[in-house]
This record gives C-alpha cells, sequence and structure tokens, in this order.
C-alpha cells in the first residue's frame, strides 16, 4: 500500500495535496474502511517531506471524520468515513439477518390509510414550518413525561442531533458520548469536527464516574439514551438520573442531548438525564417506531436551543415536508396505531427476554433491558461473528460501538421468534466454546 499510495500522493506533495488524494482513494473504495494508513514517519520518507507536513495532512483527515487514530498501530480508514453512501451490507442466502437493526415490519403500522387522508394543496415559502397537529401531539408527549420547553420538528434523530451540535458548539470541542454507543453517534460527532470522549455504560446507562471524568477533560456535550440503549439495552431509571443530573450540575452549560428513539415501544417509563441544565434537547424519531422511511423527529428543547436549530434549519432546507409531518400526526392520531405499538413494544419484549433467558441457561451473561437487540459480552467477536455466519446467523460485531469497552456481539432480536431463541443460544454457546476450546489446546 505505501509504494501506491506514495504513487498516487506524488514525492514532494504538501499537506493539502496529501489529504486530497487520500480522501480521494477512500471515496474510489481502495482504501476501506478500517484499513490502516502507513506510519506518519514511514510515508513522509517515502515522499521526500517532513513528518509534521504528513501528520498535518492526516490531522486535516481526522478533523472531517474520514480516518481515526487506531491505538498504537497509528491511523486507519474511518468505519463510516463521510462520502458517498456504500452500497447495503449483504447477507448471504440463507442466513437469517439479526445485524441490520431493523425494526420488525410486521408490526410497522400500514401508511395506506395515512395517505389517503393527507391535504395534497402546495405549501409555499413563508408557512409555518410544523404543522401545528403534529406539534400538539409532540407537546403532549413530552409533557406526559414531564419534558418542558419549546418543539421543532427535524428529519431524523440524527438530523436533530446534528442540528444542535452544530447549533451550540464549534470543531474541535469535546463530545461525551456512551461507550458502546451507536456507531452512527460517534461518526456524526468525528465528521462535524467534533472529538468523542467515551463514557462507559453498564445496565442503568452511562456510568456517573465517567461522564464526571470527561466532564472533567472538557466536554462540552453529552449525548445520551435514556432507555433502549444501543447495543446494550440498558435504561436509566430514576436513581441513575439522578446521579448523572448530579453530575451535571457542577457543568450547567453543558449541552446535554437524550435521544429518546423508541418512546412509544420502549417498554419501560422515561427517566430524564438533563435535569437543571441550561442547554438541553430531547430527539424522538419515527423511524423505529412508525417506519425507517418516514424522516421525521420531533424535538424538545430550551427556548435557545430550539430557536437556533430552527434559524439553522430554515437557512437549509427551511422546513420538513408537510406531507411527511400528516402521515405521522395522522397515524400518531390512529387508535388501531396506538394497538400495534402496544403489541410490538410486547413483542419486543418477549424477544428480547427469550434469548436473554436461552443464554443465561447456557451460562452466558447477556444485557437487553430494552430496545431492538441484545448485547452478548464474548473475547473474541470476530471470530464468533465469523462462526455463527457459518451456523447461519448474520450478527453485529462489537467493534463498530465500542471505544474502550470490553468486546461483544450485538443481535438484533426484532424477528427472532422465541422459538428460535433456543437454536440461537446454542449455536452461540457452541461458538463461544469452541474459542475456548481453540485457545485451551
Amino acid at each position: 500500500m505505501s509504494l501506491s499510495l506514495v504513487q498516487t500522493i506524488g514525492s514532494g506533495a504538501g499537506a493539502a495535496t496529501i489529504a486530497g488524494q487520500i480522501e480521494r482513494l477512500i471515496a474510489a473504495g481502495e482504501l476501506r474502511p478500517g484499513e490502516r494508513l502507513p506510519a506518519v514517519r514511514t510515508l513522509a520518507a517515502d515522499l521526500g517531506v517532513s513528518p509534521a507536513t504528513v501528520a498535518a495532512g492526516y490531522r486535516s483527515l481526522r478533523d472531517r471524520g474520514l480516518v481515526t487514530p487506531d491505538g498504537r498501530h497509528g491511523t486507519a480508514v474511518a468505519a463510516q468515513p463521510p462520502l458517498r453512501v456504500r452500497p447495503a451490507r449483504t447477507v448471504p442466502p440463507g442466513v437469517r439477518d439479526l445485524a441490520g437493526g431493523n425494526p420488525d415490519p410486521a408490526v410497522l403500522p400500514p401508511m395506506g390509510a395515512a395517505l389517503a387522508r393527507i391535504d395534497t394543496a402546495h405549501k409555499l415559502y413563508g408557512g409555518p414550518a410544523i404543522l401545528s397537529q403534529l406539534a400538539e401531539i409532540a407537546r403532549a408527549g413530552f409533557a406526559a413525561d414531564g419534558i418542558t420547553g419549546e418543539v421543532a420538528v427535524v428529519s431524523g434523530a440524527l438530523d436533530g442531533i446534528e442540528r444542535v451540535l452544530q447549533a451550540e458548539l464549534r470543531p474541535g470541542d469535546r463530545v461525551a458520548v456512551e461507550d458502546p454507543g451507536w456507531p452512527r453517534i460517534g461518526d456524526l460527532v468525528t465528521a462535524i469536527g467534533l472529538r468523542p470522549e467515551p463514557v462507559a455504560v453498564d445496565q442503568d446507562g452511562p456510568v456517573p464516574d465517567g461522564l464526571a471524568a470527561a466532564l472533567r477533560a472538557g466536554a462540552r456535550a453529552f449525548i445520551a439514551t435514556p432507555r433502549g440503549q444501543n447495543p446494550t439495552g440498558a435504561v436509566v431509571d430514576a436513581r441513575r438520573a439522578a446521579q448523572i443530573q448530579a453530575v451535571l450540575s457542577g457543568y450547567p452549560q453543558v449541552l446535554v442531548i437524550e435521544d429518546d428513539y423508541i418512546a412509544p415501544i420502549a417498554g419501560v417509563p422515561y427517566a430524564a438525564v438533563h435535569g437543571r441544565s441550561d442547554r438541553w434537547a430531547v430527539v424522538r424519531s419515527v423511524s423505529k417506531v412508525l417506519g425507517p422511511d418516514l424522516r421525521v423527529a420531533t424535538l424538545a428543547a430550551d427556548p435557545l436551543t430550539v430557536s437556533r436549530v430552527a434559524g439553522r434549519q430554515l437557512l437549509g432546507p427551511g422546513w420538513v415536508s408537510h406531507l411527511l409531518q400528516q402521515i405521522v400526526a395522522t397515524m400518531c392520531s390512529d387508535a388501531a396505531t396506538r394497538e400495534l405499538l402496544a403489541r410490538a413494544e410486547h413483542r419486543y419484549a418477549t424477544r428480547r427476554a427469550a434469548l436473554v433467558a436461552a443464554l443465561a441457561e447456557r451460562g452466558i451473561a447477556a444485557q437487553g433491558r430494552s430496545g431492538l437487540g441484545v448485547w452478548i459480552p464474548v473475547e473474541e467477536e470476530a471470530a464468533i461473528v465469523q462462526a455463527l455466519a457459518e451456523r447461519g446467523w448474520a450478527v453485529g460485531v462489537g467493534e463498530r460501538f465500542r471505544y474502550r469497552t470490553a468486546p461483544g456481539i450485538r443481535v438484533t432480536i426484532t424477528t427472532l421468534q422465541p422459538d428460535e431463541a433456543h437454536r440461537l443460544a446454542d449455536d452461540i454457546a457452541a461458538a463461544v466454546a469452541g474459542r475456548t476450546t481453540t485457545y485451551a489446546g
């Protein structure tokens, strides 16, 4: 790789050229996610430039989320570089996909009736950004959980999180993120020039001591999942919420963002993390609840944060399509939708519990109190993922979810039937035992 990279970049190149050529190689797929770049001194010697020049090029790529530090191994291409959308991951025929994180299509409410009822009249510039019916539904839902503040509508959870971060922070600022946590959060944070500061997560959510350490390290924002944490299924209860609020009370200006992405089907009550913070936002998406193609999320936040988000939104798309807002409002107002969501909540809880119990019977600990997946600590995650693929199961490799925490795998339970849980648990136990036997000789 070093020789071909040198030929592509060209001898004597400056930092901007080094960064630009490496970006082109990533975009073309010639440098793949996770692939390591040459050491700074090695590439500098091959190019005939100073190590400072290569380091500056790498730093530019890192600031834009294209590469990441790879521990003692140097620098690697980011797992999700913010360039083109790569082709969807394919699962071989005959393999059950328990890695994708999708909801169960069988419990997603049908959209036909809502589509038939929407007002198709054109909405022109200068009108209200938020559909009044959706705003009322959002306010009522937030108020039921004791969440006060003003409301905005954004294009999904990540769009809302990105808008809040960019409205409040500047490139180079540190952001406390969950470890393990949803990979897209870390990808987003680095892509907009911020620096993730990992906070360990246990079954009750972010660990207060870890959060305190991140804040002492200079984190200016904190992103937390109050329930259904991805990948661990952790749930912040009232006791943990009070502990987190106590830590945050010493840093009132720290921005607190709660990604409450599965509120209607979480199966557990909400406990606020933001407490008395001056700057805060709670984002609730409909993607896992009503359907991924409905790119809508409601956001409650302190007045200044909402004002900044709405102002930035006006400079870009202006508003979220009123057609989408109408569909979401109509579906949320329908009694049949509410019945189906209650069924989904029960179904997901049953499937999580079935897999956790089956694994426990085989002496394997797993986490999954809420949400759409189960997290299983393992020593050799890549080998276990491969062994399960050979047995007909596609699961998520834990490396994408974690920074400093121990290895594991994530299993999406949304379509896993309870009677399948024992077969999957048998195969996981066999895969784990196989690795143990290999190392024991």
